[in-house]
């Protein structure tokens, strides 16, 4: 077994230091050997699928990979939704998954499955180790395998990799006896940034300042505050609308002498649903810069694959390209960040290792280990007056300072100053038509003018995970307060609710000083309970669970919504309540229904003293329906121009 015992050694050695395993025979003796390491934090996860998001969870918060063990059969296929996530959102994962010797494949014995190449086309690669180390060839071999697995997980785009572990019994050392690692042989592989040449980039530049009608659009990107600040820079050197949805986290404050006159945009979602052709004609560009991964806002999408640009073009290093709006005429391989400064003429230099690099462009959250929870008080600027009626909506705070409709350097080209004013003019109108909105009397109790007020006490550096369905589409309509650092995490790469509320939960491990809070719907919640059938503490865990006893997002969908069948077959309606998890998990319940009890609850929810706590905002999916195509219809009806 010396091979496998030295499976830990080697992820130490290249930087793994968190594992999630889940209990059973076939794995034992991967689980003792990575208990055992004295570099190895390990947590046990009894599900599979919680524990693969669990784990998804921690190399996010981390920007690191993560490792998991299970056992075999079908425990590996439990994996799956995590694996696809993990390969479509590029995070690393290393999939140790214990299995049968191959002679007994396909033998009727017990636990046993196909296990090779288990996760097929969503994952980066698939890895054998050898079933007999006793030759010092297989030993190599055995050595060379891991090490090839962590790089490649780590590699851009980083993604899942599976280790299939043929294991033969005795699984279990003697009484006594001690396990040893290493001295082992690991390779390393050392991060580099592709740059292209001088004049390469000359063209480029040129064709930027020529175009007058430039656009950059942001997809899904982790935060990083040299991106943020090079962002800004190329849009005051070429005077440019930058555009991003919430999980672009361009929202974020970036330095203490960040412009706020230059913040990108963020209200697409609202102004790209105005049926305005003399707007949408003015919105069009002829130049589009994209990076990052996917947006949420349809609305969006659907304009750029409508007005399609002359020239499109995607900025990544590595890794293939999807065409989303059907014009991508070039792709740039570099990292963003690099990028629009060399367009800036900014020098920026790299960093010496990936560690580093994640440690200087994240935004900075404070200690992450070993530190009591901070931050969960509510600013002054952030709390709101309570309403003296229950089904009264209070008086919410500004959704942030209007938008400059003009730029503030006065040597704008005549045409990109042109092209740039009506994306600021939408914006602005945005914003004041949101502000307006939200702040109408005499509203019923609905989720989206719950969700508001929720996301106006979120904490300073909070982590916020956003569950799939209507949680992330709200959150990115509504945005978070203006200036506040909330970094935004969202399961976009499938966008399927199966583990939101674990990667959540890994988040909350991963960072224990940091306040990680989860707006999440009753479906996905309940879909996802054994995120918390663990034994670990998290203090910092805040779950804000938006309960209307059905999948709400079926009324607001055209098709489902009209039909006879929907309660039934698309809304699945459910009883249940959230007060029970809680209570079996540990986590302090509060249960609110009015928006009176709401503006009560959320000063303690938040606090730091009240640790792990559930907030179930109960509404009536009917009257959230309503409430929302009454916001649509006035968004369509009210734009000024």
């Amino acid at each position: 077994m010396q091979a496998v015992h030295n499976i830990p050694e080697i992820c130490a050695q290249l930087g793994i230091t968190d594992v999630v395993l889940s209990p059973g025979s076939r794995c034992a003796p991967l689980t003792i050997a990575f208990a055992r390491h004295p570099g190895i934090a390990v947590r046990t996860v009894p599900d599979e699928r919680a524990a693969a998001f669990i784990a998804l969870g921690l190399a996010q918060a981390q920007r690191r990979a993560v490792a998991l063990v299970c056992t075999s059969g079908t425990a590996g296929l439990n994996y799956a939704p995590a694996v696809a996530e993990a390969y479509f959102q590029q995070i690393p994962l290393v999939l140790f998954t214990a299995d049968r010797p191959p002679e007994w494949i396909d033998q009727l014995d017990g636990q046993t499955i196909r296990q090779t190449d288990l996760y097929g086309a969503h994952a980066k690669g698939s890895f054998t180790f050898p079933a007999d180390t006793a030759h010092a060839d297989a030993q190599w071999h055995a050595t060379r395998i891991v090490s090839e697995a962590i790089g490649l997980a780590q590699q851009f785009p980083a993604g899942p990799v599976q280790v299939n572990v043929p294991l033969r019994e005795p699984f279990y050392p003697k009484q006594g006896e001690e396990l040893q690692f290493g001295p082992v042989k690991v390779t390393r592989e050392l991060p580099g940034r592709p740059q292209l040449p001088a004049a390469v980039l000359h063209e480029l530049r040129d064709a930027v300042q020529r175009t007058s009608r430039v656009l950059v659009v942001a997809g899904q990107h982790p935060a990083d505050t040299e991106l943020l600040l090079a962002l800004q820079q190329f849009a005051a050197t070429h005077h440019v609308p930058v555009v991003g949805d919430l999980i672009a986290n361009l929202h974020l404050p970036a330095a203490a002498g960040y412009d706020q006159r230059l913040r990108p945009l963020g209200r697409q979602d609202v102004f790209m649903a105005v049926p305005e052709p003399g707007l949408k004609e003015a919105l069009k560009p002829e130049l589009l810069i994209t990076f990052g991964q996917s947006l949420i806002s349809k609305a969006l999408k659907l304009y750029l694959r409508n007005a399609k640009p002359a020239q499109h073009w995607h900025i990544q290093p590595a890794g293939a390209v999807a065409d989303t709006f059907q014009s991508l005429t070039k792709v740039v391989r570099m990292e963003p960040v690099d990028f629009f400064a060399a367009l800036s003429e900014v020098s920026v230099h790299p960093h010496e290792t990936a560690h580093q690099e994640q440690a200087t462009r994240s935004i900075p959250v404070g200690p992450t280990t070993n530190v009591k929870p901070q931050g969960f008080e509510p600013s002054a600027s952030s709390i709101i007056a309570r309403a003296d009626a229950t089904r009264v909506a209070s008086r919410p705070q500004p959704l942030g300072e209007p938008v400059r409709l003009s730029w503030p350097t006065p040597d704008a080209d005549p045409a990109k100053a042109a092209y740039l004013k009506p994306w600021l003019a939408a914006e602005s109108w945005a914003t004041n038509f949101l502000q307006d909105f939200i702040q109408q009397p005499n509203q019923p109790f609905n989720e989206f003018t719950a969700i508001y007020h929720a996301l106006q006490h979120l904490p300073d550096r909070t982590a916020l995970h956003l569950a799939n369905s209507m949680a992330v589409r709200y959150a990115n309509i509504l945005g978070v307060p203006a200036g506040r650092t909330v970094e935004i995490f969202a399961n976009r790469g499938t966008s399927g609710i199966d583990g939101c509320t674990s990667t959540a939960v890994g988040a909350a491990l991963a960072q224990p000083g940091r306040p990680v809070v989860l707006l999440t719907g009753d479906v996905a919640f309940f879909y996802d309970r054994n995120a918390f059938w663990h034994n670990y503490p998290m203090p910092n865990l805040r779950v804000v669970l938006l309960n209307n006893h059905a999948g709400g997002i079926f009324r607001l969908i055209d098709g489902p919504r009209q039909q006879p069948e929907l309660e039934e077959f698309f809304e699945t309606r459910q009883p249940l309540r959230a007060e029970n998890t809680a209570r079996d998990f540990g986590l302090r319940y509060f249960a609110v229904s009015t928006f009176a009890e709401l503006e009560s609850a959320l000063p303690v929810f938040f606090a730091a003293e009240t640790g792990a706590a559930l907030l179930e905002i109960t509404t009536d999916s009917a009257t959230n329906a309503d409430f929302f195509e009454h916001y649509r219809a006035l968004v369509r009806t009210s734009f000024s121009s």
